[in-house]
């Protein structure tokens, strides 16, 4: 019984798992423009999984975090400006050594803003600044709308399906911001709503990501794109995931204790500055790479790199919480 209830709290991760096995069997039922038309379901699906961040997001609780500005400073800029160095430090070894497909996932990896749910989640069960979490957290989705897409232009010269950054970008936004939006606006009306049905709405998002990966990794698979991958390539992604994820929790650390942040402030900036969106990344890249086969290993470093994220960091949220770091 202890095995199947750790099962069931670790479903989304095997249903990751399972689309990708089921795609390597059906790929002509969940690719773009087959049975499914998930390449349309996906669409109207991410839509609704940012009205709905939207109708979560408190004006109350991201207001109380807006005054600490060296904290926002500090997490922005290690989100969108150091993990990006990474790339232009190491990308010509990562694309003389992988598949560019892989290599091009890392710097997707490298620029995509935090995540929402989780980094709040974990601030918390860590005893840190909540409100900091929360409001940078949010800053940093809505930034990556705009910056994710100009960094991926920048560095890799990549174009979406509108043909040139800016409207790449303007894609994106209306991709994501529009439906976080509208989902304010009706906040005052659904928030009671809301309330009531919160275990199923906490689910949604998670089952449009399981589509999104089912729909790009059957692509994959009709395109003949993982013919250059081998499991030795993919125990390096593995660990390389978890070097990145390793280095930037100490770095970040490390920082935080130099410049003198409080310890509330500290944990907030671990947890806010370190984990990638895999929520807001999948349906942004459909977007930023747009119809490319070789989409489900480009999302194959943020797919590692997050259930990784999420056990270590709720580890590391237990340590600080019993005052062990």
């Amino acid at each position: 019984m202890d095995i199947i209830n750790k099962l069931k709290q670790q479903w989304f991760i095997l249903g990751m798992i399972a689309a990708i096995l089921l795609s390597l069997f059906s790929s002509p039922v969940g690719a773009s423009g087959g049975w499914l038309h998930l390449d349309i379901i996906t669409s109207l699906g991410i839509a609704l999984v940012f009205l709905l961040h939207g109708l979560n997001l408190s004006r109350k609780d991201i207001a109380a975090g807006m005054t600490n500005w060296k904290l926002h400073g500090f997490i922005q800029a290690t989100t969108f400006v150091v993990y990006p160095l990474l790339w232009l430090l190491f990308g010509n070894v990562m694309l003389a050594y992988m598949p560019a497909a892989l290599a091009i996932g890392f710097c997707y990896l490298f620029v995509l803003p935090s995540t929402i749910s989780s980094s709040v989640a974990m601030t918390s069960i860590a005893k840190g600044n909540v409100p900091g979490a929360i409001f940078n957290a949010s800053l940093s989705s809505i930034l990556g709308v705009f910056v994710t897409p100009l960094l991926v232009f920048l560095f890799v010269g990549v174009e979406g399906e509108s043909g040139d950054a800016i409207a790449t970008i303007l894609s994106v936004a209306k991709l994501l911001v529009l439906p976080m939006v509208i989902g304010q606006l009706l906040r005052p009306v659904l928030k009671s709503w809301l309330e009531q049905n919160k275990q199923i709405i906490n689910k949604i998002d998670k089952l449009v990501i399981i589509a999104i990966v089912y729909n790009v990794f059957c692509d994959s698979v009709e395109s003949n794109i993982w013919s250059q991958f081998s499991l030795s390539l993919l125990l390096t992604s593995v660990l390389l995931c978890s070097v990145i994820l390793l280095l930037m929790v100490h770095l970040v650390q490390f920082t935080a204790k130099k410049v003198n942040f409080a310890r509330k402030d500290e944990i907030a900036a671990v947890f806010c500055g370190t984990k990638k969106t895999l929520a807001a990344g999948v349906p942004m890249a459909k977007v930023i790479f747009a119809s490319d086969p070789s989409l489900g290993m480009i999302l194959l470093p943020i797919m590692l790199y997050h259930p990784i994220q999420i056990f270590y960091c709720a580890v590391l949220a237990e340590r600080y919480a019993k005052n062990r770091i």
